[in-house]
C-alpha cells in the first residue's frame, strides 16, 4: 500500500514509487501501490475529453490502448513496432496492435525487491544489435543492469552488465536509454534516505546520484574514451553527469540529441534539467541545492547548472516530476517542438516550448502518471501505475 510522509511544513504527501520524502527521514519499504488505488492528491484521468492544443488545429487527448500491472517504463526495438513495457512488479510485456502478449518477454517477478521505489524500473534495446537491457533491484535491494540476447521472439543469454549496491531502499533512479551516440545511459539516484546523508550527489567516487554512460557490449562493459571524468583521479570513469537526487526519467530529443532530466525533489522543489547534446560533466547541484535554491551549503558560483523548469512540491498535490519527450511526431502539429512532462501525484501533463521552457500548458490528467514513451514515428505514450497505457493522439 502507499505510504504517507510529511514535509518540514507538516503537509502529508504521498510517497509511492517516485514521491519526494522529507529531509533526514529514512524511507520504510512497503508493498507497491495497489493497481487502481487512487492517491488522495490525484484527479481522475481526463482521457475522454480533448484539451485545447498549444497551437495548431489538432486537439490532444489520451486514449487507453492497453492495461498492465503497474507499468513504469517503455521502449521499442529498431525495426519493430511492438511496444515493450516494463511492469514494476517484474515482467517485461509486449503490446502489438493494442493486444498484450500472454507470455512476458522476461519475468523477474521472483527475483525483484518490492519496496515503493524498487522492482523492475527501466528497459532499453540496443540500437544496432539484438540485445535487451533491464534496470531492476534484487531481493536485497541492489540495482542491476542486465542484458539478454533478444531477436523479437525469445530472450536468452542473460548476463549482468553492471551492479550497484544500494544503502537505502529509495532513490534507485532506474532509467535506461541509448543516446544518439549509441552508448547506454543509466540513471542512479543518490542512494536514498533523506537529504543525501552520504553526500553521494557531489561525490565523483560513487555512481550514486549520477547518470552513467557506457558501451554495454564490453566485458562486462567498456567506458567511452570521451567520458568527462575518464582521466580524473578519484572519479568513476563511467560518470556522465552528477549532482542528481533521483533522476527517475530522462529522455533524448530525437532531432537535436539534447537530454531532458526529471529530478525528483526533496521537500520543496521539483526540477527538470536540460543538457545540450554531448555536453557531459555537468553538475546539477544536489545536495547543495534543490532546484535553484540552497539546500545544504552553497554551490560555488558557476559550478552548478540551473534547472530549466522548477515547480513547488505540495502545491496542488505535486510530489514527483515525470520527464517526458520533446514531441517530434506528425499527428499533433500544435505540439511540435514542445517538451511534455507531468507529475505523479497531481496527475497533470503539460507541454512547453523546448527552446523556451517554462510551466507550459495543460494537456490533461493521468492518474498515477509513472512514465512516458515514444514510438518510431515520434508519437507519445503515457503510463499510469494504476494500469493503463495511453497514447497521445488527436481528438476526433
Amino acid at each position: 500500500m502507499p505510504i504517507s510522509y510529511r514535509t518540514g511544513a507538516g503537509a502529508a504527501l504521498l510517497c509511492a514509487v517516485l514521491a519526494a520524502c522529507s529531509a533526514g527521514e529514512p524511507v520504510a519499504t512497503a508493498e507497491p501501490a495497489t493497481p487502481g488505488a487512487r492517491p488522495a492528491t490525484s484527479a481522475a484521468p481526463d482521457t475522454g475529453t480533448a484539451t485545447p492544443a498549444p497551437s495548431g488545429d489538432a486537439r490532444p487527448r489520451f486514449t487507453e490502448i492497453a492495461r498492465l500491472d503497474m507499468p513504469v517504463a517503455m521502449a521499442l526495438r529498431p525495426g519493430d513496432d511492438t511496444l515493450y513495457v516494463a511492469e514494476q512488479s517484474g515482467r517485461l510485456r509486449a503490446i502489438t496492435g493494442g493486444k498484450v502478449a500472454e507470455e512476458p518477454v522476461v519475468n523477474l517477478s521472483a527475483e525483484i525487491s518490492r519496496g515503493n521505489e524498487q522492482g523492475l524500473l527501466g528497459v532499453a534495446f540496443h540500437p544496432e544489435e539484438d540485445f535487451l537491457y533491464l534496470n531492476w533491484t534484487d531481493r536485497e535491494g541492489h540495482s542491476h543492469v542486465t542484458e539478454w540476447a533478444f531477436d523479437g521472439r525469445k530472450a536468452t543469454g542473460r548476463r549482468d552488465v553492471l551492479t550497484q549496491r544500494q544503502p537505502y531502499s529509495n532513490h534507485n533512479g532506474g532509467q535506461l536509454a541509448f543516446g544518439p551516440d549509441g552508448h547506454l545511459y543509466i540513471a542512479l539516484g543518490d542512494g536514498g534516505s533523506g537529504g543525501d546523508p552520504q553526500g553521494n550527489g557531489q561525490n565523483l567516487d560513487t555512481w550514486l546520484g549520477k547518470i552513467l554512460r557506457i558501451d554495454p557490449r564490453g566485458k562486462p562493459y567498456t567506458v567511452p574514451e570521451d567520458n568527462p571524468f575518464v582521466d580524473r583521479k578519484g572519479a568513476k570513469p563511467e560518470i556522465w553527469s552528477y549532482g542528481l537526487r533521483n533522476p527517475w526519467r530522462f529522455t533524448f530529443d530525437r532531432r537535436t540529441g539534447d537530454m531532458w532530466i526529471g529530478d525528483v525533489g526533496q521537500n520543496a522543489w521539483e526540477e527538470v534539467d536540460f543538457e545540450p547534446a554531448g555536453e557531459g560533466g555537468r553538475n546539477y547541484g544536489w545536495n547543495l541545492r534543490e532546484g535553484r535554491h540552497p539546500f545544504r551549503g552553497e554551490a560555488p558560483k558557476g559550478e552548478t547548472v540551473d534547472p530549466v523548469i522548477e515547480y513547488p512540491l505540495g502545491t496542488g498535490g505535486n510530489c514527483s516530476v515525470i520527464a517526458g519527450y520533446v514531441y517530434r511526431g506528425t499527428k499533433l502539429p500544435g505540439l511540435a517542438g514542445r517538451f511534455v512532462y507531468g507529475d505523479f501525484c497531481a496527475g497533470w501533463v503539460k507541454a512547453t516550448p523546448a527552446d523556451q521552457p517554462g510551466e507550459g500548458r495543460d494537456l490533461g490528467r493521468i492518474e498515477q502518471l509513472s512514465s512516458f514513451g515514444e514510438d518510431h514515428g515520434g508519437e507519445l505514450y503515457a503510463l499510469s501505475l494504476a494500469g493503463p497505457v495511453y497514447r497521445l493522439e488527436a481528438a476526433p
